[in-house]
């Protein structure tokens, strides 16, 4: 293989054939084929190997570089870390596309795009929008130059600043908002930076992504799950609890169990049912669930990433063994939110969708004004309503 064409080729019919080039948006395809993500990569890229992150140099191993690219559609490319996690990458090409298609751009809106990495999402956008009409914040100067440098060879004007999005908003109401990483609250700055009737695409808690309508009178936004893929998270928002086994051996430490009781749940869904996982994820939002196996089945471990932590051992007859410890009863919040769940039917991710307000967010299930809602982004028991 010389370069990463073939393999670039190659991703665009697997693309084609899974049918994940969306229909009602065929310019995607197209800019794709104009702005290619190898275009935006930088000469080294970084890939996991079980254990740490070990460089792909363009120069010395260029096949290896272009398969981080163009291996598989819903992968991501790592492209810096720090301190040890992935601090930015190129994200998956399905995924790009995916939230690109749910953000229904046009000819001549105006778009900010949040979190400019390497430029890609931006250029795309660009090549939609036209000229002049895409602004991009990236809190990290040494990728905002990358990026600008990398924008300007590919011919594409976008205005690149350096600044927490947070708390720096562009000069003029937008048409559309669009960010690459994910948040546990949509702020409401965001909201207010998009005209009425405009929309924000934006991932939510690491698990997927919500497009959401600015209403008419502007003072809230609502929408739909749109997809499902991970994300980093929001630098500004401080480290994520450690994930793996190693972050609930950072909260349990070495404190021995509060509670033991045996629980009539077979802990495998919690491995292998992604809706389940999903409802959970709305549910008891800051609990971050680890699975594994041993010789009677799955083990889970669960923590909120502070002091409260709860393992559940298989016991082999559809039961298992439930320790907790700490303030809360983390365990018991997920046990009730399961049981919630299989109690509406066990919907899937897409029949969830989002509202947010100046005062909070919530997330709902079939209806934002008569179905089930939790509370987004907090730690309010498992399925309360905030009223």
């Amino acid at each position: 293989m010389t370069g990463p064409a073939p393999l670039r080729a190659r991703l665009d019919e697997a693309m084609d054939e899974r049918g994940a080039w969306p229909a009602r948006a065929p310019w995607l395809r197209e800019a794709v084929a104009a702005l290619p993500r190898d275009v935006f990569a930088p000469d080294r890229l970084l890939r996991w190997d079980g254990r740490a992150y070990v460089p792909v140099d363009r120069q010395s191993d260029p096949d290896g570089w272009a398969r981080e690219l163009y291996g598989e559609q819903d992968a991501a490319a790592v492209t810096q870390v720090t301190d040890g996690p992935a601090s930015s990458s190129l994200s998956a090409q399905g995924v790009v596309v995916d939230m690109l298609d749910s953000l229904l751009l046009e000819p001549g809106h105006r778009v900010w795009d949040i979190g400019t990495g390497q430029g890609w999402n931006a250029a795309l956008a660009a090549w939609r929008a036209g000229p002049g009409r895409v602004v991009s914040t990236e809190i990290d100067g040494v990728l905002a130059s990358f990026a600008r440098e990398r924008l300007a060879a590919a011919g594409m004007r976008v205005d690149v600043v350096v600044a927490d999005a947070t708390v720096t908003v562009p000069d003029s109401p937008v048409d559309r908002l669009i960010a690459t990483y994910a948040v546990e609250r949509v702020p409401w700055s965001w909201v207010g930076a998009v005209r009425p009737g405009g929309r924000l695409v934006v991932p939510w808690g690491r698990l997927g992504h919500v497009a959401l309508t600015v209403a008419d009178d502007g003072r809230s936004a609502s929408g739909w799950v749109q997809g499902l893929a991970r994300f980093m998270g929001d630098r500004a928002a401080g480290p994520a609890p450690v994930g793996g086994h190693a972050g609930y051996a950072a909260v349990r430490g070495t404190a021995a169990p509060e509670v033991k009781r045996v629980v009539d749940r077979d802990p495998a869904p919690l491995a292998a049912d992604w809706n389940l996982r999903f409802a959970l994820r709305v549910a008891v939002p800051d609990a971050v669930v680890v699975t594994g196996t041993d010789e009677d089945g799955v083990l889970a471990w669960v923590h909120d990433g502070h002091r409260s932590w709860a393992a559940l051992s298989a016991g082999g007859d559809g039961t298992a063994t439930m320790y907790q410890g700490g303030p809360r009863r983390i365990g018991d919040e997920l046990l009730h939110a399961w049981a919630q769940w299989e109690e509406l039917g066990r919907p899937g991710p897409y029949e969830y969708g989002m509202t947010v307000r100046p005062d909070g967010q919530f997330v709902w299930l079939n209806d934002p004004v008569h179905g089930p809602r939790w509370h987004a982004g907090g730690t309010a028991a498992a399925g309360t309503p905030p009223r």
